[in-house]
């Protein structure tokens, strides 16, 4: 079987401006860059990736039916520790920091309003 891996596709406006965002939230740097199309390694397989390809209609009042969730296993500290970090970091908090049916929890926006959640690993 061929060697597989998957890319989640983040649609932005500025892709150098958003990986800045993405490296300096997430503590990684990008593995392949264009103009246009930035990715991120995640491991096993996975990528972020950042792309301007498409950005008629990324605003940041355009209403997002998904998310990008990093699981963490620490606790719930650490998941109160990581919002304030972010938010001073400059993402925006869409949802401060609360205790939901899977555990402690978050959500913030990137610049362009694509929404990225915090939870615990399951």
């Amino acid at each position: 079987m061929p060697k597989k891996s998957i890319a989640f596709i983040v649609y932005v406006n500025d892709a150098p401006a958003a990986a800045l965002f993405y490296a300096d939230l997430l503590d990684i740097e990008p593995t392949f860059e264009t103009p246009r199309y930035i990715a991120f390694n995640l491991g096993d397989g996975a990528e972020l990736a950042l792309w301007s390809g498409q950005t008629d209609t990324v605003t940041p009042a355009t209403p997002r039916t998904s998310e990008i969730c990093l699981t963490l296993g620490d606790g719930p500290d650490v998941v109160d520790r990581l919002f304030e970090q972010w938010v001073a970091k400059g993402a925006r908090a869409v949802s401060e920091p609360h205790d939901d049916v899977f555990g402690r929890t978050f959500v913030v926006a990137d610049p362009d309003g694509n929404l990225i959640r915090v939870a615990p690993v399951d």
